[in-house]
């Protein structure tokens, strides 16, 4: 991959921001940080386009709780198609972590997160995506 330098000109009140960005995740320079938000919103653009992407719903809940495992089950064979691996870990004698990881339609993955999220008992949920480029 070819790079190329260009110049780029902020306000210092902006410039000041993208120094404090590249300090508060530890960028090793301004282009770093520069890249990484302009991969950022291309992400967010193909999320919003509904193409097709991966990504990971991590799930904390009490295995306890009842028919949540029933219920989760059933709601990943609905969406068997998006899956493509599921990892369980015991966290302590309660609670469990599940990652699931995924790939399809944004807005599939979406419908597939919350509905899991919204699950009783589920005590933490999120999706993360990215493009699978």
């Amino acid at each position: 991959m070819q790079v190329k330098r260009f110049g780029v000109s902020l306000e210092e009140e902006l410039q000041q921001e993208l120094d404090r960005l590249v300090s508060k995740h530890q960028f090793p320079n301004r282009s770093q940080a520069i890249r990484f938000l302009i991969k950022k919103y291309s992400v967010e653009d193909e999320w919003i386009e509904n193409r097709e992407v991966a990504g990971a719903i991590v799930l904390v809940y009490d295995h306890h709780k009842r028919e949540l495992q029933t219920k989760s089950t059933d709601i990943q064979h609905d969406y068997h198609h998006l899956i493509l691996s599921v990892q369980h870990v015991h966290l302590d004698h309660h609670n469990c972590l599940e990652t699931i990881a995924v790939k399809g339609k944004a807005n599939e993955l979406k419908d597939l997160a919350n509905q899991l999220i919204a699950i009783k008992g589920v005590m933490h949920g999120e999706l993360v995506m990215t493009a699978k480029k």
